[in-house]
């Protein structure tokens, strides 16, 4: 693999989840190429489930490591703290504006990584949410940031064994028009994708662990 190669622990964490996703989930990936090997890139995609960030590091493990911005309430567990760190994730403050975790976060572009951000911000629960501008910022950081967006259904089924879930990962390039805001390409991105996957509502077991 060339470019941003795989750190160590985010090789074995997708290592561990890949039976999961592939043979009880059933994981079919569309359009994988339209991830680039190497260089910037920003991969967005819709929150129904606690389990979309496994589902779509597993999918797209084959050709790139997403970097992905994540809530810091998870960085309060120090053991969990410590592998997401090995792992190569980004802690940033949900609503807040986060400018250090999106500083962070442009760096790991202009080092020719893939951040992976959810433009809502959070998991959906079934509701329509509105996007935040964060993504497309991020996206228009770089020049020649290469922009996919990556539609994940079938997760809100994982926790709903013994039902074996379905799914579906995605993926699409978006083009970017510099002219417009960086919410503007956010929400355009959300609607692209959410006119695929409308929000749908996680299994009460898997609400309950929220």
């Amino acid at each position: 693999m060339s470019g941003d190669r795989s750190l160590p622990v985010y090789r074995l964490v997708v290592a561990l989840a890949t039976p999961i996703v592939r043979w009880w989930g059933r994981l079919e990936v569309v359009g994988l190429d339209h991830v680039p090997l190497s260089g910037a890139t920003v991969l967005m995609g819709n929150h129904d489930s606690h389990w979309d960030p496994v589902v779509a590091a597993v999918a797209t493990a084959p050709r790139r490591q997403i970097r992905a911005l994540a809530k810091a309430s998870l960085w309060r567990s120090r053991p969990l703290a410590w592998l997401l760190n090995a792992m190569g994730q980004i802690p940033i403050e949900r609503g807040r504006g986060d400018t250090e975790a999106l500083t962070a976060a442009i760096e790991q572009l202009r080092a020719g990584a893939c951040i992976g951000v959810f433009p809502e911000g959070t998991i959906s629960r079934g509701a329509t949410l509105r996007a935040h501008s964060g993504a497309g910022r991020l996206a228009m950081a770089v020049p020649d940031t290469h922009v996919v967006c990556g539609i994940i259904t079938g997760s809100v089924d994982i926790a709903r064994f013994p039902k074996r879930p379905l799914l579906r990962v995605e993926y699409f390039d978006f083009p970017l028009d510099r002219e417009e805001t960086a919410l503007a390409l956010t929400r355009r991105a959300l609607a692209a994708i959410r006119a695929v996957a409308p929000p749908v509502a996680a299994s009460r077991r898997e609400s309950a662990g929220t």
